[in-house]
């Protein structure tokens, strides 16, 4: 991809979430496909930048960009076609290594699952020298996966760019941007969610889940000079609470599942909604300081940051779509509705030792059902999002002054 006449540089920001990254699967096949066909070919990116599940998908993406339409259906089947044996495991041995869980131990430690299917998945359904030919040839300029450093809490960004593209030297407080070529110990180690699955071992540090303290990594894509970004969340909007006519709380005292799974919403969930109100408000000030001081104010300003070694200020437009329904009630329909696809015995009772489904918010649940119907259901509603939001996302994607 060559630098585009109009200097628009355009981001893709995933958003983590276990399972949940099935529906910016679906948000993915709208865009690089019935999109596509309107706009006359499949949308340009520039940077791709992911975490946690995010991470995955913006890899298995990059490796694709190539024939994306086809890719992002590939990306499809494989999301449906899933069943919780071939993404995490659970027998003996992990019985046997719950105390490390707990504990720790010598090594790089334990989780609740065993992450061995999901690492042949990672391994085997990306091409990694497809991603380093896709950044070598520019047409993807940078590609970057967040990470939680284990033994300081600082997030790690891991970022392999275009041979003429130089990493942010201006990382946000307890952040470092690394410069590496990415494989699939990286992805990994981003979705690594702490307790469920173990941390990941690159060069002698251990790192977990990026989401623990950024979920949906839009300030690596402003780092690396974005001007246009398109963010996919995993959890809907609210405004405020409301209560619907008949609905009522859980009618017993909530377990241990049901606070884990809210407690993973607080820490693990987007936080798109502070992300996006603070690059509103930098937007309006470089609009309203134009107005009122005219068209230098903005490069005044930037003179300054320069200075002080901090990114030069600018107009970023900025769009995100989230789910429509609760995915947590969407899982908890799931679980009560049948059978798991395969019909994972042991599994099927450690969810119901969890006690997942138990309440209507089935929230830690719908980190684990890597289950091809449940994760269907998911695309389904991603691809109808980002159709409802047809007009908007033209109008963002389309390319200044046609192809």
């Amino acid at each position: 991809m060559l630098e585009r006449p109009d200097g628009r540089r355009v981001a893709m920001v995933l958003s983590g979430g276990g399972a949940r990254g099935a529906y910016e699967v679906g948000v993915l096949w709208y865009i690089f496909d019935d999109l596509a066909r309107k706009l006359g070919g499949a949308p340009s990116l520039d940077v791709l930048s992911g975490t946690s599940v995010g991470a995955i998908n913006a890899c298995f993406l990059a490796a694709h960009l190539a024939d994306p339409v086809l890719g992002v259906r590939r990306l499809v089947e494989l999301w449906s076609g899933l069943d919780l044996r071939r993404v995490m495991g659970f027998g003996m041995r992990q019985v046997l290594s719950m105390p490390r869980v707990l504990l720790g131990g010598r090594d790089q430690g334990a989780g609740l699952f065993d992450v061995g299917p999901m690492t042949d998945l990672v391994e085997g359904e990306i091409s990694w020298r497809a991603v380093s030919r896709c950044l070598r040839s520019k047409q993807l300029r940078a590609l970057s996966v967040s990470t939680t450093e284990v033994s300081t809490g600082r997030t790690v960004v891991f970022m392999e760019t275009s041979p003429d593209e130089v990493i942010p030297t201006n990382p946000p407080p307890r952040t470092l941007y690394r410069g590496e070529r990415i494989g699939p110990r990286h992805a990994l180690a981003s979705g690594a969610i702490p307790l469920l699955f173990p941390p990941v071992r690159i060069d002698g540090e251990l790192y977990v889940d990026g989401g623990l303290r950024q979920n949906t990594p839009i300030s690596p894509a402003l780092r690396l000079g974005a001007t246009h970004v398109f963010a996919i969340g995993s959890s809907p909007e609210v405004r405020g609470e409301v209560v619907r006519e008949g609905e009522q709380g859980p009618t017993r005292a909530p377990g241990a599942a049901f606070l884990l799974g809210k407690l993973m919403n607080a820490f693990l969930l987007d936080h798109v909604d502070t992300d996006i109100e603070l690059l509103t408000r930098l937007n309006n000030v470089v609009r309203d300081g134009e107005k009122a001081y005219g068209e230098g104010f903005v490069g005044k300003l930037s003179e300054q940051a320069l200075q002080r070694g901090c990114p030069p200020y600018r107009y970023v437009e900025c769009v995100a779509l989230r789910p429509s329904e609760d995915m947590g009630r969407l899982a908890n329909e799931h679980l009560r509705g049948g059978r798991l696809r395969g019909d994972p015995l042991v599994l099927k009772r450690v969810f119901k030792l969890l006690d997942l489904g138990a309440t209507v918010d089935s929230d830690l649940a719908s980190y684990l059902l890597f289950d091809g119907p449940f994760c269907r259901k998911l695309i389904e509603m991603g691809r109808a999002d980002a159709h409802a939001r047809r007009d908007e996302l033209l109008a963002f994607f389309a390319p200044v002054g046609g192809k």
